[in-house]
């Protein structure tokens, strides 16, 4: 068969488009595996973070980006002696000083790992819908993240960069998450033939309630919105908590020294003009201010359990698709093993393994809350008559 010179032109530009779509495809799975590793390394670093200020060992190296002026912890008598006479004010402890470079090592790994997403996104940034700039924010936040770490030790556990280096590996954390997300989603719609992804949406609901669909879809997107924002802002009082060492002010649950309104000082708990120039291992406020401070966790803790709470019980007892009970049924999973994990470490006076889960599981609840909120915005209102919507 003899095909025309018109087919023959046609035939050439579907191989090139299907070839272009390969590599689009493989490009994005490259991204994505990528990605989903330094997820998995942020992880890690934020639980390292935590077990490093839960055993003292913030200022377990006094200098930064080395440990007394070593690049590893010294052990050795020649080294040791080199750091206490470097160091002379500093008693050098080397199971101080091991959690807080491998918390630095950790940390750097994923510096690099995401310095390598940063120069992936500048190579393929005419790959179309690729999301460079979210590369470029990541790369800015871990940087500064770096010098958040440098001030907390040039600056003794002051606790305001503790608290916001703490907010920023969270940070990073999520924002993460939110890239595997797009990207995934990027790669998916590149292998359709079309280059888009068609979804269909026959109803947000298992059956017709007379709702209208639209509206319920605003509601939850502006609620999910509010609960990310409760949660954030527990996640910043519990890093306060955490900075003022105020965990141990109330030993005893559901009353703090045995007393439901026991004295406290809030002017004193949240001064935020601390003095730079002290050290802050270990805490400098008295009794009043720290009550202040874990009752005010607390306070947040119920605050988040009726809003969020309810946010997932509300979409657990309409009758929405799987869709979105599966993402409430985590969320709510999520908040109630964090509190009953909260209420553990007071009764059990704070054991470390139970501290560390805690402070993971503020990480989960934020990334389960993320990733309602990511889905709720992909969502486009249900057109009528089983529409098909078009993402671009």
């Amino acid at each position: 068969m003899i095909r025309s010179p018109a087919n023959l032109y046609r035939q050439s530009d579907r191989l090139r488009a299907s070839g272009t779509t390969f590599l689009r495809r493989s490009v994005l799975n490259d991204a994505l595996l990528l990605t989903r590793f330094a997820f998995l390394l942020a992880f890690t670093v934020v639980a390292l973070g935590a077990w490093t200020r839960l055993v003292d060992a913030g200022l377990g190296c006094p200098d930064w980006p080395g440990c007394y002026g070593h690049l590893t912890v010294p052990t050795s008598e020649q080294q040791l002696a080199r750091a206490a006479e470097l160091f002379p004010e500093h008693t050098v402890d080397p199971a101080k000083g091991w959690p807080e470079m491998i918390h630095r090592y950790a940390a750097s790994t994923l510096g690099l790992v995401i310095m390598w997403l940063a120069f992936l996104a500048f190579r393929w940034r005419r790959v179309a819908g690729y999301p460079a700039k979210h590369s470029y924010f990541l790369l800015f936040l871990v940087i500064l993240q770096g010098m958040f770490g440098m001030w907390t030790v040039t600056l003794k556990l002051w606790p305001q960069v503790v608290t916001l280096h703490l907010l920023g590996g969270m940070a990073t954390l999520t924002l993460l998450y939110m890239l595997s997300l797009r990207l995934k989603r990027l790669r998916d719609k590149s292998g359709d033939e079309e280059g888009w992804s068609e979804i269909r949406f026959d109803s947000l609901l298992l059956k017709d309630t007379g709702q209208h669909e639209w509206l319920l879809l605003w509601r939850l997107r502006h609620w999910a919105s509010i609960a990310f924002l409760l949660i954030v802002l527990q996640i910043a009082l519990g890093g306060w908590t955490s900075a003022n060492y105020a965990a141990v002010a109330c030993p005893d649950f559901p009353q703090c020294q045995g007393q439901w309104l026991p004295n406290l000082s809030m002017e004193k708990g949240f001064n935020f003009t601390q003095h730079v120039g002290p050290n802050y291992l270990g805490g400098q406020l008295d009794g009043d201010g720290r009550v202040a401070i874990h009752l005010t966790h607390r306070v947040g803790a119920l605050i988040v359990l009726i809003f969020v709470g309810g946010l997932a019980l509300y979409m657990l007892r309409r009758p929405m698709t799987l869709f979105l009970q599966r993402r409430a049924f985590w969320l709510l999973f999520a908040l109630l093993a964090q509190i009953a994990i909260g209420i553990s470490n007071v009764l059990f006076y704070f054991p470390l393994s139970l501290a560390v889960l805690h402070n993971l599981g503020g990480a989960f609840l934020l990334l389960t809350i993320s990733n309602l909120l990511w889905s709720l915005n992909a969502m486009h209102p249900p057109i009528p008559a089983k529409g098909v919507i078009r993402h671009a």
